[in-house]
């Protein structure tokens, strides 16, 4: 199992690098291809170690994964449909955070937690908000879901091991900084090298999440 999962994050990394990498624009087709066959790499390592009990809050996360994986596809074509997966996407990984058993830290005793999370989405909408437009209450919509996933990552704390619980937060935040770009490449300011950063950050958090959540296996 452990070598098979190497091969697959190997295959994960070049492919997304050959998919961040400057490349020629007549290829644009094949960076599709490339962006459409990274996420099912991360569900190929999901469903190998939960191949024997893909039931409860498991179902969650492949769903979260599956989710995002029609978004990637998605979004290249049409930003609303993009947008509505990844919102499902950002629900079932949040589901999956708050149904994993244990006591939820940020409601019972340490509220003081979300203050960060609180804050950024805050900012975030404050940057954004005079150049929505019709988009408004979508963008406002998913950032409050995405921020809730954020907030859910954050209430794992005492429910995991913390090389778990750090792999996933560090994901969470991650695919958090990635949409934020989005956002703001795309409403407010049109910034260089935005897709790189993009597609990195998300990656890398797409990565972290899978891999965190498989460590806290043990604990579920």
């Amino acid at each position: 199992m452990k070598t098979t999962t190497r091969i697959l994050t190997f295959i994960y990394v070049l492919a997304g690098l050959a998919y961040i990498l400057p490349g020629d624009d007549t290829a644009i087709m094949a960076r599709h291809i490339i962006k459409g066959c990274l996420i099912p790499v991360l569900i190929i390592i999901f469903i190998i170690h939960f191949r024997h009990n893909l039931k409860g809050i498991n179902i969650f996360m492949l769903a979260g994964l599956l989710f995002s994986w029609a978004g990637d596809v998605a979004i290249d074509f049409s930003f609303v449909p993009g947008l509505a997966c990844f919102l499902i996407a950002q629900v079932m990984y949040l589901t999956a955070f708050f149904l994993t058993p244990g006591e939820n830290v940020i409601i019972r005793r340490k509220p003081w937690l979300v203050i960060p999370v609180l804050l950024a989405g805050i900012a975030l909408i404050y940057i954004l908000y005079d150049d929505l437009g019709e988009m408004k209450v979508p963008v406002i919509i998913y950032a409050v879901v995405i921020l809730t996933m954020l907030a859910s990552a954050i209430n794992r704390l005492e429910k995991v091991n913390r090389l778990s619980y750090y792999l996933v937060l560090a994901g969470a935040i991650l695919f958090v900084l990635s949409d934020s770009a989005i956002a703001i490449n795309k409403f407010t300011w049109d910034f260089d090298y935005s897709g790189p950063l993009i597609m990195s950050t998300y990656l890398a958090g797409q990565y972290l999440i899978v891999t965190g959540y498989i460590k806290g296996a043990t604990d579920i």
